[in-house]
């Protein structure tokens, strides 16, 4: 008994020993995750890095399932201390989390919206959710029945809208903005056919496959996660649409500009009032079993969490990022600071 005491013991002394002493030779924040929050905790980043006595934060974008999967893997400094998220963690998610005994303290950041934008010196588009459907699905419902996506131009689906070849240039499905995508634009749009909005009262599962599924005979283009690459190839090519976050607009409104959506423009204003239709939550995720281990953590998150950063004059407002109400920023800051735990 003694003996297998101690063999115990040793193993879970290695262990500690094992976490600890990456603990030591780690003195630097690591964050992944969304690419689309990327820009927004890299600006905090940089400003953490110069104002206070800790090392600036090195900030990957791995896309918010990317990010996810690597910071679910486990506890130990091999492992990201936090993850950004351009859509909620999923139930699946943060069961793996849970499984491996990861305790998560929430940040709801402020929101985003999800443009389609193509370049200065191309046609200025004015869309519906439902025309968006259609030039995406892989299969659509004509004459009441389902088929393989037969609209090449874009004035196939609508003669008001360009001759053009339907080519879209989006992210893949690792994606925080390719889940809210599918889930806001195209299931949106989906709900605009009568055979679809009947199938999702009559079998849900089956609505959503039909409306989450996008073409792949070249008409959808997965661009990776490098939103700015994705810029470089509308300019270069002013017929290509390219959708992202409206941070990315923002940033780039010399080179492309919004379409509309259901009459209404991706501006600044339309997504924090709630006009624009296709707007989305942004978030980030703090591993707890780091904090007090990797150096900075809670600092770096009071920083992300000041007036001066996501407040109303803050800046990351400059960088593109529409703002949470004053009443649910003092919420969620007083919940970040006190790392509370997420449950589900």
């Amino acid at each position: 008994m003694i003996k297998k005491f101690l063999a115990v013991a040793m193993v879970a002394g290695m262990a500690t020993a094992a976490f600890a002493a990456p603990s030591a030779a780690r003195d630097q924040i690591r964050i992944v995750g969304s690419s689309t929050v990327f820009p927004f905790s890299t600006a905090v980043a940089e400003q953490f890095g110069k104002t206070t006595k800790f090392k600036t934060p090195v900030v990957e974008s791995t896309g918010s399932g990317g990010g996810m999967k690597l910071f679910c893997s486990g506890i130990g400094v091999e492992h990201p201390d936090i993850t950004n998220a351009s859509r909620r963690i999923k139930s699946s998610e943060f069961e793996t989390c849970t499984k491996n005994g990861i305790k998560i303290t929430e940040v709801k950041i402020g929101f985003d919206g999800i443009v389609l934008a193509n370049a200065k010196s191309g046609p200025s588009l004015t869309l519906t959710k439902k025309q968006i459907f259609q030039a995406l699905a892989k299969e659509v419902p004509v004459d009441g029945k389902m088929v393989a996506n037969p609209y090449e131009k874009w004035s196939d689906i609508d003669p008001s809208l360009p001759d053009s070849k339907i080519e879209v240039l989006g992210p893949p499905p690792t994606s925080g903005t390719r889940d809210a995508f599918v889930e806001l634009a195209m299931e949106g749009g989906a709900k605009g056919f009568e055979s679809l909005a009947a199938l999702r009262k009559s079998d849900k599962k089956a609505f959503k496959a039909a409306a989450h599924t996008i073409r792949e005979d070249g008409a959808f283009i997965e661009a990776g996660e490098n939103d700015n690459l994705i810029v470089q190839k509308l300019e270069a090519n002013p017929n290509a649409i390219g959708i992202f976050g409206f941070s990315f607009l923002d940033q780039n409104g010399d080179k492309i500009k919004g379409a509309t959506v259901d009459g209404a423009q991706p501006t600044f204003e339309k997504i924090a009032g709630g006009e624009y239709g296709v707007s989305r939550s942004l978030y980030f995720y703090v591993k707890q079993q780091h904090v007090g281990v990797v150096p900075g953590i809670a600092e770096y998150v009071s920083e992300f969490t000041s007036d001066k950063a996501w407040g109303e004059e803050g800046y990351l407002i400059d960088k593109g990022l529409i703002p949470l109400p004053d009443a649910d920023r003092k919420t969620v800051a007083d919940g970040a600071r006190n790392l509370e735990p997420l449950s589900m």
